[in-house]
């Protein structure tokens, strides 16, 4: 399964910014008690893990991701932030290397939307799952994304990310198909709940970990697959992204809405 983003330096720094915006959305309503053992999945470049094994230190992570490099560059964010409550392992969610019933709870962000068969990754997880546990998936929907002054060539390189991710097998507007999906995969006690990022001037910070370096800036590194492809052609694609930077100024604003789903198996 190709990762449409990348394992480019651009890419790691990206997930690093990223991660504290979307953090403080995605782990407010997260609880983990001390001994629990949780199971993060595609860690990426250890971004939020660093803040999830911070949040709750007396709690045993094991985070996993299938690119090594991006295990290696976790291990330095974990050894600089002093964290020392996380495993990490280089592994595939769908040939998980664990016991059945290992883990309390299971942490998924961004995982699905990259693969062709996630009813088949959900049902590894449930193996691996405590019965009575809980998971947690968050997942996005490019169709959500929306940005005053409003401008359609900024929608068309939106289409663009999703198109590719398509191409690649993946699924980029998989937020919205939560619920059925774990419904489909024996988990239980279902909910799903809309998770917005809306950024505008008064805060500086959103405007540069998220509309910046998290949603323009994985765009920008998909432009040679867009044109490549056809999907659109270079002018329109600088029209596009000048009018997702016009967003950011100081009358313009941005939203995305991400999709948060708990279930227990």
């Amino acid at each position: 399964m190709k990762y449409v983003h990348g394992y480019t330096a651009e890419e790691s720094v990206r997930l690093v910014k990223q991660a504290k915006p979307l953090g403080d959305l995605f782990h407010d309503d997260l609880g983990f008690s001390p001994g629990q053992k949780v199971l993060e999945v595609g860690c990426g470049v250890g971004g939020q893990t660093v803040l999830l094994a911070k949040k709750w230190p007396d709690t045993e992570f094991v985070s996993i991701d299938k690119e090594v490099a991006f295990i290696r560059q976790a291990s330095e964010h974990l050894e600089k932030a002093h964290v020392d409550n996380v495993g990490l392992q280089h592994a595939d969610i769908m040939s998980l290397p664990f016991d059945k019933e290992s883990f309390d709870h299971i942490y998924v962000c961004f995982v699905l939307e990259h693969l062709a068969c996630p009813v088949d990754a959900l049902f590894n997880l449930n193996d691996v799952l405590k019965t009575g546990g809980t998971i947690t998936v968050v997942e996005g929907d490019h169709d959500s994304f929306f940005c005053h002054p409003n401008n359609n060539d900024a929608r068309k390189v939106v289409d663009c990310l999703t198109k590719l991710q398509a191409m690649c097998g993946g699924n980029a507007l998989i937020g919205r198909e939560l619920y059925p999906l774990l419904t489909a995969t024996d988990f239980c006690k279902v909910s799903v709940k809309p998770k917005s990022m809306y950024v505008d001037s008064s805060r500086p910070d959103l405007i540069e970990n998220f509309s910046k370096s998290t949603l323009i800036g994985v765009l920008e590194e998909i432009k040679d697959q867009a044109l490549a492809c056809n999907l659109i052609d270079s002018d329109q694609w600088r029209k596009g992204i000048d009018a997702l930077y016009r967003s950011t100024e100081v009358d313009g604003t941005l939203c995305y809405t991400f999709f948060k789903a708990q279930a227990m198996k």
